[in-house]
């Protein structure tokens, strides 16, 4: 079951945490990987993981909020190992991990509003779009974006324009799935719930403490959920918001 193989999958922001465990499983069963990152160093860094677990993987580095990067760089996937079948839009900014600065509304520069859209909600826009006449055309595709619990529900902690940009990829996926269903195409999102990026402080093991599974997700545990949604056997499977959350529901 879920075998990959002879499948081309492109993800992206796939140099570090989520992603890399994303990347690793799709290969791990079978599927020819594209290692996205904005920074192409982190990317090689990932192929050499995979490669080395004897996967088939190479690297390519865009920016998903430029629409132009990213049609070349989806140029180049398919020079290097054939047309995308199964895109996973997983590069976000921070709404969680150590580097997340929490900060309410109010007290938030409008400055800083649009990055969480433009990466966020343009990023899997700009990537569906390089992608998805070929996937009409050869009669199949798989779209993943891996969304959040925060664009489920509303939070206090100050990650209000995260959670919309989060919110809005899911609503975008929901519609693009209905667009493109007859074509063969699937459109589903993961939504997590709070993963072992975020740190190992004294606040975080409070928080696990709270976790109906006791534990935070780990790479593995989005991996293997991406793997079912890109596989034949999700072929019915779409427009749906799978939350992988350890048991938490925040919507």
């Amino acid at each position: 079951m879920f075998d990959l193989e002879g499948r081309v999958a492109l993800v992206t922001g796939a140099g570090q945490g989520m992603g890399v465990g994303i990347a690793r499983a799709l290969a791990g069963q079978g599927a020819r990987v594209a290692v996205n990152d904005l920074i192409e160093e982190r990317a090689k860094q990932a192929v050499e993981q995979i490669l080395a677990a004897g996967g088939k993987a190479v690297p390519v580095a865009f920016d998903v909020t430029r629409l132009g990067e990213v049609e070349t760089g989806v140029a180049r996937v398919a020079e290097a190992f054939g047309p995308v079948d199964v895109l996973v839009n997983n590069a976000g900014n921070a709404g969680g991990g150590p580097s997340m600065k929490l900060m309410q509304f109010r007290e938030m520069p409008v400055t800083e509003w649009r990055r969480f859209v433009d990466v966020n909600l343009y990023g899997p826009a700009n990537c569906c779009k390089a992608v998805l006449d070929g996937m009409c055309e050869r009669g199949f595709g798989r779209i993943i974006t891996i969304s959040s619990g925060a664009g489920q529900t509303g939070l206090p902690i100050g990650i209000s324009l995260y959670g919309a940009g989060k919110s809005a990829a899911i609503g975008f996926q929901r519609h693009l799935a209905m667009e493109v269903a007859g074509n063969g195409v699937t459109v589903n999102t993961v939504s997590l719930g709070l993963m072992s990026n975020v740190g190992d402080s004294e606040e975080v093991q409070g928080l696990v403490a709270t976790q109906p599974t006791g534990r935070l997700g780990t790479p593995e545990d989005v991996g293997a959920a991406v793997v079912y949604l890109a596989s034949d056997e999700a072929s019915w499977v779409t427009g749906q918001v799978l939350g992988v959350n350890g048991g938490t529901f925040l919507a």
